[in-house]
């Protein structure tokens, strides 16, 4: 199997892992978790499940410098913590399809601070640029409809009995849908985007200073880990809130606990190999399998705007990659000719320097 191919089923795999965690997460607090205690615990079980391999490979990384664990610490704080916290009170507010569906503001955004980084380049007047810019307007259009446009809903399930779909009390984690706090929840669901977005950029910065994925992995997690603990004890003082019990809250830990790390892991491989715009542009396929998934366990509709949206979204993906892909085969091939350029360049001038000996030792012979 090939690189590019590894690297499209490590996507796939990713944002199939993202669809669970949006769902667990979603009926934890409908279950009634206090999301800052959710964040805190979820962290908590990353590093606990990440730290014995850590252990194990601490030989190979290479060394710590104190500038590189305060980018690190910088980079868990923005990326992690906050990040993390803003997803979970908008997830409140909000429901699993729509937090699958505004992540697909991601590729612009990253594409946006990739470019002011010079990190990516946009050639609009060739055709891979002009694909790419064609797939970030279908990603935008596809949100847009999404978030502003419902229409009918279709019946696809007939499903009255979901798994998920817990009766809600009144606490802090369960507050009334309303148009306010359901345009507030997609701020804050767009500002935790922003965040990821910066985030998964200087991750790629940090990764030139500081190789080793796995160790980088292991100390965001540890790290966001303190840092979600003072949130979440700064916004929640109620002992019974930090109680877990096996019902499906410790199961929405654990999982998506378990599942931050290895996601963490497999992103920053992803971004090694392709690079930060292409992870991001695979968002629009946790959309599509939460959509699918949320009507079935959390009994949430889908209507006629998220399928097309959805549609525009996953277009826009195929669009880019293909554009990516396109670039990448251009300056493979001119790689190539240079350096055919270069060895032939080089056997002609072998060549001339032998006639030019051959041509000086004939005269000294006739001298």
């Amino acid at each position: 199997m090939g690189e590019n191919k590894r690297c499209l089923m490590v996507t796939i795999l990713i944002q199939a892992i993202n669809a669970g965690m949006f769902l667990l997460s979603k009926a934890a607090f409908n279950a009634g978790m206090n999301h800052y205690v959710y964040i805190f615990y979820r962290q908590v079980a990353a590093t606990v499940f990440l730290s014995p391999f850590a252990f194990f490979r601490w030989k190979d990384a290479p060394p710590l410098t104190f500038f590189t664990f305060c980018k690190i610490f910088w980079l868990s704080l923005l990326g992690i913590a906050i990040c993390l916290n803003l997803y979970g009170i908008a997830l409140v507010y909000t429901s699993a399809t729509l937090a699958a569906a505004t992540a697909n503001c991601l590729p612009v955004i990253t594409f946006f601070v990739a470019l002011l980084l010079r990190m990516e380049v946009l050639r609009l007047k060739s055709i891979a640029g002009a694909a790419k810019l064609a797939g970030i307007l279908f990603c935008i259009g596809g949100v847009g409809i999404v978030a502003f446009y419902k229409g009918p809903q279709l019946n696809f399930f007939n499903n009255h009995h979901h798994l998920l779909s817990i009766h809600k009390p009144n606490n802090s984690s369960s507050l009334p849908l309303t148009n306010n706090s359901w345009l507030m929840g997609c701020f804050l669901m767009l500002s935790s985007n922003t965040l990821w977005s910066v985030w998964v950029v200087l991750q790629a910065m940090v990764l030139k200073s500081y190789s080793s994925k796995l160790q980088l992995t292991n100390l965001q997690c540890l790290l966001s880990s303190f840092q979600s603990f003072g949130i979440a004890i700064a916004m929640e003082r109620q002992p019974h809130k930090w109680k877990l019990g096996w019902n499906l809250q410790l199961l929405a830990v654990i999982y998506c606990g378990m599942m931050t790390a290895v996601t963490f892991c497999l992103q920053a491989w992803v971004i090694e190999k392709k690079g930060p715009v292409y992870l991001a542009m695979s968002t629009p396929l946790a959309l599509i399998i939460t959509a699918f998934f949320s009507a079935i366990f959390l009994g949430e509709s889908i209507t006629l705007g998220s399928t097309l949206g959805g549609m525009l979204l996953v277009g826009g993906l195929y669009f880019v990659l293909w554009g990516k892909c396109k670039e990448q085969t251009i300056s493979e091939a001119l790689k190539e000719d240079t350096k055919e350029g270069n060895m032939e360049e080089g056997k002609y001038i072998t060549k001339s320097d032998n006639e030019n000996s051959h041509k000086m030792f004939e005269f000294t012979s006739r001298i």
